[in-house]
Order: structure tokens, then C-alpha cells, then sequence
């Protein structure tokens, strides 16, 4: 039995040789009875009860009935998260930005309430209030979103998943609610054994230990739960788990004890049956001995000295236990509790209580006073200066607070009292050298004092070597701190002062200006506004972006150079407005060159005599409209100019008239010209005449009306198919001109008005030409003279007689042109051209324009024969004697051409005997070029692409043989003209294919390489790497054997035979080198494999290039979990071991910080109760004159929950997924 004795720091003396005699194992024999307190004294009465309100029910004593415990439904629970597992580290935003609203969203979504409160040690404290299905859901939402994520995997046999899931994934859900993590298992087709897990690193243990769990209860192996009590697990697991190490390795059994964050008391076995039993024997006897034979006492430490109780990762508790056999059980954080329960041998407590407050006492708190202002000088560039310190002292912790005038030191008394000395000394020296001054400033001026980019406070903390520190714009503060070199600091203060009073006296000023002259006072580049600039440089001028359509240019600066800028820019605008008159002068169209000048020479002159600006319109406009800019008289004297040039070109007085607009005239140029207000007063006639006589006023090609204009010098303008009135004919000019002009066409239009009808003898052979084609011959003469109509007689009459009615001047032209026409048509002939019909289609070309093109160049009528059917030919009926239906036919000339052969051709006999050179010209060749027969496929190319891109390219016809011909001859068909070019084409690309096919037979060399099958991999390197940067740089195909050769060992080589030796070499040389490498196999503690594989294998893989080395880890389920092996160069491969062993010493602290913090910590709540009760049987509470000592009763147990029911169940503290909880 164990007995608890309080112990504190007034006492300790007593106890520093051993225990005192009452601390042993229970009350001695002759212990004094009068000592054991009464019944009255141990539970004195309670006060009568007052008299009850009116309404309310009196309360039943929980001591008289067994009343169920009242549960509350809202629970609280503080959840920690440390520094390094933080998602937003950022300090300075604590309480505001992602975080914050992270967690808004999470009370929004699971309806609980959170508390963000900061740690000591800037770790996160979390308390969540609500109700238990609330809190367990932010707990998860928490884990996910403000939690670094880890992630491991675990191995487990595939038929165990299913029990993992459980039913409808109750099992699963219930377990990832449980530990706060992800997991996720392999889908029944996946063969993957693996099972991951997401979340915070306890949460991952905790998760793995309850997998793994369920898969040893349902392994082959026989699985033993031993219930042992959890304040004696210490001793099973040993120091470092040395005792539990050595029983495994004994047994042979797998042992399972779970975690101290895991509120559970079995311990897992698992192995062959006999294994197990001699562990569980092992288990027990050691608890068995250390419930026997130890006892506990309770020490008074101070919250604040448990830490250093606990020691760094926890090493000082595992020291203790290593050293004295002593257990020592440390309260939660969370916990108020100052009471440190040591449990071991009573021989043995005296050194562990000794080594306890040893420990505790170790460390102490100093400070050191130091402005708060300095405090980033102290700390230094990126924590330089810091962290020289740190260095030399590791154990001290340095805090900074901010807004404190003082710096706190942690650590053990000697180190503090070195690092205070140091920092005291940086103090007092940045104190003698540094000085600070604060000037207060209107917010508003604050980003003109930092200037564009930073420019303006950038020069004066590099001038003044001083440090500026400007509120930002949320803080609304306007209080500028100043920091650095005394003298510095003071005129860096002066100059930030003259800055800010001159800024109080700026001004703005919004100067309105048309948008139109913006792009003028800036000028091209901004060259304008430069010396604008330049000659008010303390002004800043702003204008609005074109898009804005803003008036408005913006001048800021002093009153009196924003006053003088205003005046000289209005000046500036005043004489823009001024040079902005404009008048537009109309100029006829064909005088716009004499305007212009030789090179420009006239208009330039213009331009710089009267300082005007003048634009031409463009050549292909219609406008004649000459645009004249600048001051008013200037423009005045300008038109007056431009108006002298086409006087003097017309000879004509121009004045100008003002014409409503409602009455202005139209004048036609080319078109009706558009209305315009003003017009010279040249003389205009109009004419009307018949449309159809407009073509032969005007001539073929113009002919006619250009005599008319060249020698009268007017312009005569038709209408256009647009005009409304198609008969007006417009005369513009002098008046002399105009009035020659009209009376020449006047006399054309009489001539034409006087219709007269003539005839002419057309033979009748002739006369169906003229009429063909719905008469297109007949409408083509009517168009181009005057609409004369030509009547041929009736076909039936035989008549000769063509009558022709119209204007006289036009009957005679179209009856001259048809005298011509039957000229040609007596002069024709028909002659054959006889070409083999399969030649037809070549000659008439793509869609017959071959053939139309020698109809026009020609001008004669070419008619194809009708195709002959093949499949008739050659099985007409055999005629007996010559007779076929009685007739008798005369015998058919075998040399005579086939009437599909015979091409008639129509027009005069030259001209025939041309067309029928230029036809005979069109008729195919074909030529035979010898290839050979193995190089045929390859002329044709895949699906006939290489033959066709010939034949498109030639012009020609290309045949290949059959292959079952075996041929070596290429029929190419094509114009004579172009046989040659295609022929050399082919024996061009036939002397490619026989290079091809002889560099094809070099590239064809192989040899072998014999080499061991275990360097494959190496040479193939990673993703395929190193065997394909060989291939490519040697230029060859290498082939390594499949799995099921019977030459495993052989390498394959194909290309060039200089390339595939230099290729062979390549990797000989690697084999040499993998052949020289080495393998180690070292141990490295499996918990730390993880880390040192790293997310996605970035550290191993990182190692390995660095070491240049290869790394393989054990495989899940391995008989030796810790087996590493390294292999490579001798001397890198002992580097890469230093370094692997370095890691995992790092890297195992940090193990076994968490390991010795799970392990020693108390569990909270419940389970400190529940604790309590294991520890043994209680004898009850002795009292004397007990009620129940005269009735023969049991004593009372205490840690019965019937005899003394609680009056309301406190709500058990579960234990964290992320570890003890500390704040």
C-alpha cells in the first residue's frame, strides 16, 4: 500500500538523508490513537438550514439517496499550440489579419467559442467553449487550419483495412474525430498496404498506435492486453525505453505501451504465443516489484520551476530515472497544481528529491533595464549582435518585450549573469553613442515626407545615417521617431522640419484647361512641359488622364510659384486659343499640286510667311477643301494667297458668296459633291442627254471627252449609277470654256438625237454568231455606240438584209465593226488536231484553263470530242461480207484517227495553225527513269505523301511499278518542258534515299557490354537521367535486357561504331566507378527516418546530391526497422554517415523531448482521479467515534463514488492530440 506525504521546501532539510519515519510504508504500530482526529472534528455539522423560499423545493442531501450526477452541457478546453507548429507566424499581426478570421469562421461553422491568448514562448492558446459535439469540431477545424501538418504512413496487412473502417466507416470517422487527423486508406483495387495519416505530430502517434492496435487483434499472432496502472509505466519502458527495448529483445515480442497523452492503462502484446507469454510474465513481475516496493512523496516546486524540472527535450527527468530508479510525475501546465510526485524505492527518493530541487533552483530570472528603443540595436541586423550571444550561451533565453523598458534573462545563474554583463555592456555603449528625437507631423504630409518610391526619407536616412520611422496610415499617429548618431539625428529632425513647414505652406491650385490643348502644352515626349518644369521646379503639375475627359491640371506647391506656374501656363493657353483660328478654303481638286508646289516649295513658303498651320486633304479624298490654322489675320492672309494661285491658274475673278445652307448648290465631282457654305463663282452648265448615248460621249477609254476637254479646257462631269437625275451632264470652267464645251456636246447630242436606220448584206452563215448567246455580240455593240439597234431577218427568210437604227455618228461605227466581224468570219477555217483522247483531260487543265487560255490568246473556238465508251469498243457485232441491215458499207481505213481523237478548231487559218501548235505543245510525254526496286517505298512515302509532293511539285505524273513487277524502271508523263526538271527531281531524291541507306547501314553497327545487373539501375539513373543523357550526346539506341532473358547481364549498343564504342566507355567508366563505391549499413533510430526523408523525399534527396551518395531505407515490416544503408565512394560515403548520425542526434532530441513530456506528465482531470485509485486498495478514512464503529459497518471509501457521491460530475479533461497542454 502507498501513502502520500507532503513535503515542502521548509522541510527538505529533514529529508536530505532519507525519510523521515511516518514517510515510510504506513502508520507504525505504535502509533498514538489519541492523534486519529473525531468524527465531529474530521466533518463538523453543517449550519441549520434557513427556512426555504416560498415556491422552491427543498434540496435531497446527496449523503441520504444516490442521485445521478448532473452533466453540464457546455464544456471548456484549452488546446496549445507551439511556436514551431503555428501556420501564421507573424506577431505583429496577432489578433487581426488570417488567423483571426480563421478563427471568426470557425466559430461561425461549428457554433463554439474560441480565446486566442499568446504564450511566453509565442505559442498559441486556444480555449474553445460550447457544447461537446461544438468543441470537438473546432478542436478538428483548429488542427486543420491553425496547425503545421505532418503527415506519416503506416503498414498494416490488407485484409486488417476493412476492420479499420468498421462498420459503414464508424470506426473511422470515430477515429480520425478521436486523434484530429486525415487518414485515408487504399481503395480494395489499390494493392498498396499503406495507410496515411495528416495532422499535428500527436495526433499522427496517436492515430498510428490505434491502427496498429486494431491490426494486431486481428493478426494470426496471438495479441495479450495487460492492464497495468499508469503511473507504473515508467518503470516497464525503462529510461530511454532501455528496459522495454531489452524485453522485446528478449521475448521477441512486440510490446505496445501507449503514449502518456493516450489516457489508456493496457499495454499490448503481440508476437508468437510463447513470446508473449514471457513478456506479459516480464511485464508483470516488474509491476509487481515496483507496486511492492515503492512508495511516493509530494514536493512543493514552483509553476515556474517545472520546466527546468523537466529539462530541455526532457532529458532531466529521463536522467533522473536513469539514475535513481525514481519516477517523477509533473502536473499538466493547465493545471494550478505546484505538488511533484516522486515514486520510486525509499532508499532512493532522497537522491531523486535531491536532484529535483537541484534542477529547479538551477535556473533563474534577471533583467536587464535597457530603453525600448534600443532593443532592436541590441538584437542587431537580422539578430546578428543576438546571436553571438545565443551562441556562447544556448541555455539562456533573451525576451524582448515590446513597449518595456527591459530585457528578460532565462537560464542556469552563471550563463545569465555572463550574458546580463554582455548586454549591459551593449547598453551603456549605445546609450553613449545613440541618441533619438521624436517631432510630431500632420499624417496628411506623411507620404510627401517618404517621397515617390521612398526617395525623399531614403536620402535623408543615407545622408544623415540615422533611422526614420513614419507611422503607417492605420495607426493615424503623427509622431515621427527618429533614431541614430546624436548630430545625425538633429539635422535629420531640422530638415524633416523645414519639409513639413514648407508643406503647410503649399497650396493646390485646379486650372482649367481644354483637353484639346492638354497634348500641346505637354508637347512631343514632354518636352514642352519640361521647361514649364524646369522653370517652376518646386511646382508639381498634374494632368488628368485622357480617358477622364477632365479639364482640370493640377498645380501643387508654394503659394507664390503656384501663382507664378498659373499665370505663365494661362499665358501659355491664351496664345494656343489665339493660334487656333481656323477657315477652310475650297480649292479646285487638279490645282492642289500648284499649291503644293515643286517639293513642296509654295506651301512652305505660305507657312512660314504668315505663320499658319495649312492641311491638304488627301490625295484619294474627294475633298477639295484646304484647311488654313493659326492667328486670324495671319489665316486671312493666308487664304488670300492660296486664292491668288488658282485665280491665276483660271484666269478667272474668283469673289466669294455667302449661300444659306438650306439653298446651297450641289456641284457633281465625279459624284454630287456635298453641300458647302461657301463657293467661287465659276461657271456651271448643265446638259442633259440620254444615258445610253453617255458611253459614246465619253469614247472608248475615255477617248471622246477627253479631245472635248483638252480643247476647251473645262471640266465635263457625268453622273454617277447613284445620281437621281441620270441624264444631267455637268460643264464647270471659265465661261469661255464652258460655253466651247457645251456647244461641242451640244452638237454630239443632236448628232445623236438624229436617228437615221441604214443597212448592210450579212451572209445568213454569218448570222447566227451575232444573235448566239442571246445575242451578247449584238448588246456588246449596242453599249459601246450609242445604243444603236441592229435587226437581223428570220431564220426562215434566207434574207441577207441587217438593218441598223440610231444615231447616225453611232449606225456608222457599229456598221464599220460588224463589216470587220464578218471579214474574220469569212476569213475562218476549221482544222483538226488529232491527240490520243487519254491525253484530253492533261490538255485542258485544271477546270478547262489551259484550253480557255489558248482560246484568248488566239481568238479561236476550240471544241473537244465526245469520250468514247470503252467498254463498247471492240465488241461491235462481226460483219459477214461488209453487209449490216441490208447496206453495205465501204471498208474502214485502219490508219484513219478515231473520231475521239480528232479536236476541231474555228477562226482564221494563222491563228488555227497557232492554236494547234500550243495544243500539240500541251500533249504528255513519258520518260522512264531507272530506280531501284528497294528504294521504291521510299520515293512513295508513308500513305504516298513522298510521290505526291513530287508529282505537285513537277507538274508531271509519276508511276511506280507494282511490287510483284519487281521493276527497277519509273514511268514519269508529263509536258515535255517540265520532264527534265522531274526527272532530275527523282534522281536527286534517289541519291538521298542511297545516302540514307548507307548511313542507315553505318548507324546500324551493335556491340555488348557485359555488365552486372545490380549497377542497371545506376546506369539508367533516376527517371531514366544518366542513360539518356548518354544516348543523346553519343547519338545511339542502348537496349537493356527485359526480366525474362536468359543474358541478364548483357547491354545492348546500336549506332555509329565510333559513337557506340565512345557510348560503350561512358559506361564502363560508371561501372567502374559504381564497382569502386562501397556499402554501409549504419542505425539510425526508425522515429527519425521520417524526418530525415523530409516531405515528398526533399531531404534524401537533398543528402544524396550533396553527398553524391545513395540512401535506402528499411521497407515497412523489415526485420530490423533501423537498417540504413549508404553506398558510394569510400570518403563520401564516411561523410554522409557523419552527417546521417548528426541528424539523428538532432533529430532525437526533439524525440525524446516529446516522448519524456507525454511520459512524465500527470494526466488531468479524471485521470488524475482515476490514477489515484490504482495506486492500491485504500483502507478507508480512520476516524474515532465513527456512526458506523457501534453498528458493525464497513469504513466509508473514499474513492468509492456511492459513498461519496459528487454533486456534479466534473467534465473529464480529455487528453490533447497535441500534447500536453501548456500556456
Amino acid at each position: 500500500m502507498s501513502s502520500v506525504a507532503v513535503l515542502t521546501q521548509e522541510t527538505f532539510n529533514a529529508h536530505r538523508s532519507g525519510l523521515l519515519p511516518e514517510q515510510g510504508g504506513g502508520p507504525s504500530a505504535g502509533e498514538d490513537e489519541e492523534a486519529l482526529p473525531t468524527y465531529k472534528e474530521a466533518f463538523p455539522p453543517l449550519p441549520e438550514k434557513a427556512a426555504q423560499p416560498e415556491g422552491t423545493q427543498e434540496t435531497s442531501s446527496a449523503w441520504a439517496s444516490k442521485i445521478r450526477p448532473l452533466k453540464s452541457s457546455i464544456i471548456t478546453q484549452v488546446f496549445h499550440v507551439p511556436l514551431e507548429e503555428r501556420k501564421y507566424k507573424d506577431i505583429n499581426q496577432f489578433g487581426e489579419g488570417d488567423q483571426a478570421k480563421v478563427c471568426v469562421d470557425i466559430m461561425h461553422k461549428t457554433g463554439a467559442h474560441l480565446e486566442l491568448s499568446l504564450a511566453k514562448d509565442q505559442g498559441l492558446s486556444i480555449m474553445v467553449s460550447g457544447k461537446l459535439d461544438a468543441v470537438m469540431k473546432a478542436r478538428k477545424e483548429i488542427v486543420s487550419r491553425l496547425q503545421t501538418q505532418a503527415s506519416a504512413s503506416v503498414g498494416i496487412p490488407k485484409e486488417h483495412h476493412r476492420f479499420v473502417i468498421g462498420k459503414n466507416g464508424e470506426k473511422l470517422q470515430e477515429l480520425e474525430l478521436k486523434t484530429a487527423t486525415k487518414i485515408q486508406i487504399p481503395r480494395p483495387d489499390d494493392l498498396s498496404n499503406q495507410i496515411k495519416i495528416s495532422g499535428t505530430k500527436e495526433g499522427l502517434e496517436k492515430a498510428k498506435h490505434e491502427i496498429l492496435l486494431i491490426s494486431a487483434e486481428q493478426d494470426k499472432r496471438a495479441v495479450e492486453r495487460v492492464n497495468i496502472e499508469k503511473a507504473y509505466h515508467p518503470f516497464i519502458t525503462g529510461a530511454y525505453n532501455k528496459l522495454v527495448g531489452e524485453m522485446m529483445q528478449e521475448t521477441g515480442a512486440r510490446i505496445n505501451v501507449p503514449p502518456q497523452s493516450v489516457n489508456k492503462t493496457e499495454i499490448v502484446i503481440t508476437g508468437e504465443k510463447e513470446q508473449v507469454a514471457l513478456a506479459v510474465t516480464k511485464i508483470k513481475k516488474v509491476y509487481e516489484d515496483k507496486k511492492k516496493n515503492t512508495t511516493t512523496i509530494a514536493v512543493e516546486v514552483k509553476k515556474s520551476q517545472h520546466k527546468y524540472v523537466i529539462g530541455p527535450k526532457g532529458n532531466t527527468l529521463q536522467e533522473i530515472l536513469d539514475r535513481t530508479g525514481v519516477s517523477v510525475e509533473i502536473p499538466p501546465s493547465d493545471s494550478s497544481s505546484e505538488t511533484v510526485i516522486l515514486r520510486g524505492e525509499p532508499d532512493r527518493l532522497g537522491q531523486a528529491l535531491t536532484e529535483v530541487y537541484a534542477k529547479a533552483n538551477s535556473y533563474t530570472v534577471s533583467s536587464v533595464s535597457a530603453p525600448s528603443w534600443l532593443h532592436r540595436f541590441i538584437i542587431g541586423k537580422k539578430g546578428q549582435n543576438l546571436a553571438k550571444i545565443t551562441q556562447q550561451m544556448p541555455k539562456v533565453h533573451i525576451e524582448f518585450t515590446e513597449g518595456e523598458d527591459k530585457i528578460t534573462l532565462e537560464g542556469p545563474i552563471k550563463d545569465v549573469q555572463m550574458v546580463q554583463g554582455q548586454i549591459e555592456a551593449m547598453v551603456t555603449d549605445l546609450v553613449s553613442r545613440m541618441d533619438y528625437a521624436e517631432i510630431s507631423v500632420d499624417p496628411k504630409f506623411h507620404r510627401h515626407l517618404i517621397g515617390k518610391g521612398g526617395v525623399n526619407i531614403n536620402r535623408i536616412k543615407e545622408v544623415h545615417k540615422v533611422t526614420v520611422r513614419i507611422p503607417p496610415d492605420n495607426e493615424k499617429s503623427n509622431l515621427i521617431r527618429i533614431e541614430g548618431d546624436p548630430q545625425g539625428v538633429q539635422e535629420a529632425k531640422k530638415e524633416l522640419l523645414e519639409l513639413a513647414s514648407r508643406m503647410e505652406n503649399e497650396r493646390t491650385k485646379d486650372l482649367i484647361i481644354e483637353q484639346r490643348f492638354h497634348r500641346a502644352i505637354i508637347g512631343q515626349k514632354g518636352e514642352k512641359i519640361k521647361e514649364v518644369r524646369d522653370k517652376f521646379p518646386e511646382v508639381i503639375i498634374n494632368f488628368p488622364d485622357p480617358a477622364q475627359k477632365s479639364d482640370i491640371v493640377q498645380l501643387r506647391g508654394p503659394r507664390t510659384e503656384v501663382e507664378k506656374c498659373s499665370k505663365f501656363m494661362n499665358k501659355i493657353v491664351a496664345e494656343m486659343v489665339e493660334n487656333s483660328y481656323s477657315v477652310s478654303v475650297p480649292i479646285f481638286k487638279q490645282f492642289h499640286r500648284n499649291i503644293i508646289g515643286k517639293g513642296g516649295s509654295n506651301i512652305k513658303k505660305i507657312r512660314e510667311e504668315t505663320n499658319t498651320k495649312i492641311d491638304l486633304p488627301a490625295e484619294n479624298s474627294n475633298s477639295e477643301m484646304i484647311v488654313i490654322t493659326g492667328k486670324k489675320a495671319n489665316c486671312e492672309a493666308a487664304r488670300t494667297r492660296i486664292l491668288a494661285i488658282q485665280k491665276d491658274l483660271v484666269g478667272t475673278h474668283f469673289s466669294m458668296i455667302i449661300i444659306p445652307l438650306s439653298g446651297s448648290s450641289c456641284i457633281s465631282v465625279g459624284k454630287r459633291l456635298e453641300q458647302r457654305p461657301y463657293q467661287t463663282k465659276s461657271h456651271t452648265v448643265e446638259l442633259h442627254a440620254k444615258p445610253e448615248y453617255h458611253k459614246f460621249l465619253i469614247g472608248k477609254g475615255g477617248g471622246n471627252i477627253r479631245k472635248v476637254r483638252d480643247s476647251t479646257g473645262a471640266r465635263i462631269i457625268f453622273p454617277t449609277p447613284e445620281d437621281k437625275d441620270q441624264e444631267l451632264i455637268t460643264v464647270v470652267g471659265t465661261e469661255e470654256a464652258v460655253r466651247d464645251a457645251q456647244k461641242e456636246l451640244e452638237e454630239l447630242i443632236k448628232s445623236l438625237d438624229n436617228v437615221v436606220e441604214d443597212t448592210m448584206n450579212v451572209d445568213p452563215k454569218h448570222h447566227r454568231y451575232f444573235v448566239a448567246r442571246r445575242g451578247q455580240v449584238l448588246r456588246d455593240l449596242a453599249d459601246e455606240y450609242g445604243g444603236v439597234m441592229v435587226s437581223f431577218p428570220r431564220t426562215a427568210s434566207q434574207s441577207d438584209k441587217v438593218t441598223l437604227k440610231g444615231a447616225k455618228e453611232c449606225v456608222e461605227a457599229a456598221k464599220k465593226r460588224m463589216q470587220e466581224i464578218v471579214e474574220d468570219l469569212e476569213a475562218q477555217v476549221t482544222m483538226e488536231c488529232v491527240i490520243p483522247q487519254k491525253f484530253h483531260r492533261s490538255i485542258m487543265g485544271p477546270k478547262g484553263s489551259r484550253i480557255q487560255q489558248i482560246t484568248r490568246d488566239h481568238n479561236v473556238q476550240i471544241k473537244f470530242p465526245e469520250r468514247e465508251d470503252p467498254q463498247a469498243f471492240g465488241h461491235a457485232p462481226v460483219q459477214e461480207n461488209g453487209e449490216a441491215d441490208g447496206e453495205v458499207k465501204e471498208p474502214v481505213d485502219p490508219n484513219a484517227p478515231k473520231k475521239c481523237d480528232v479536236i476541231i478548231i474555228s477562226g482564221r487559218k494563222e491563228r488555227c495553225e497557232a492554236a494547234i501548235e500550243a495544243l500539240k505543245a500541251l500533249v504528255p510525254v513519258t520518260i522512264e527513269v531507272e530506280v531501284p526496286f528497294e528504294l521504291h517505298r521510299y520515293i512513295i512515302g508513308q500513305k504516298g505523301s513522298g510521290i505526291r509532293k513530287m508529282m505537285e511539285d513537277f507538274e508531271v505524273n509519276i508511276q511506280v511499278p507494282a511490287p510483284e513487277q519487281q521493276s527497277d524502271k519509273i514511268a514519269i508523263t508529263g509536258l515535255a518542258s517540265l520532264l527534265d526538271r522531274a526527272k532530275e527531281g527523282l534522281l536527286e531524291r534517289v541519291k538521298e534515299l542511297q545516302a540514307e541507306q548507307e548511313d542507315r547501314a553505318l548507324r546500324s553497327f551493335k556491340l555488348t557490354i557485359t555488365v552486372d545487373p545490380k549497377y542497371h539501375p545506376k546506369i539508367i539513373g533516376r527517371k531514366g537521367a544518366i542513360i539518356t543523357n548518354i544516348r543523346t550526346e553519343h547519338d545511339v539506341n542502348i537496349q537493356f535486357p527485359e526480366k525474362n532473358d536468359e543474358n541478364q547481364d548483357q547491354i545492348t549498343i546500336t549506332g555509329y561504331e565510333h559513337k557506340a564504342i565512345a557510348a560503350r566507355d561512358a559506361i564502363q567508366a560508371i561501372v567502374d566507378e559504381l564497382e569502386e563505391m562501397i556499402s554501409e549499413d549504419i542505425t539510425l533510430d526508425s522515429r527519425v527516418h521520417a524526418r530525415i526523408i523530409g516531405a515528398r523525399g526533399k531531404g534524401i534527396r537533398k543528402i544524396m546530391d550533396e553527398f553524391k551518395v545513395d540512401l535506402r531505407f528499411p521497407q515497412s515490416g523489415a526485420a530490423d526497422p533501423n537498417l540504413v544503408t549508404v553506398t558510394g565512394r569510400p570518403e563520401l560515403v564516411d561523410e554522409a554517415i557523419d552527417h546521417l548520425l548528426n541528424l539523428e542526434e538532432e533529430y532525437m532530441a526533439d524525440v525524446v523531448e516529446n516522448e519524456a513530456k507525454m511520459a512524465y506528465m500527470r494526466p488531468s482531470g479524471s485521470s488524475a482521479a482515476a490514477a489515484d485509485e490504482q495506486r492500491g486498495p485504500s483502507k478507508g478514512f480512520v476516524v474515532r467515534e465513527a456512526p458506523w464503529a457501534t453498528a458493525n459497518e464497513k469504513a466509508p471509501d473514499m474513492s468509492s463514488s456511492e459513498d461519496f457521491p459528487s454533486f456534479g460530475a466534473p467534465v473529464a479533461t480529455k487528453a490533447s492530440p497535441w500534447g500536453p497542454k501548456r500556456f
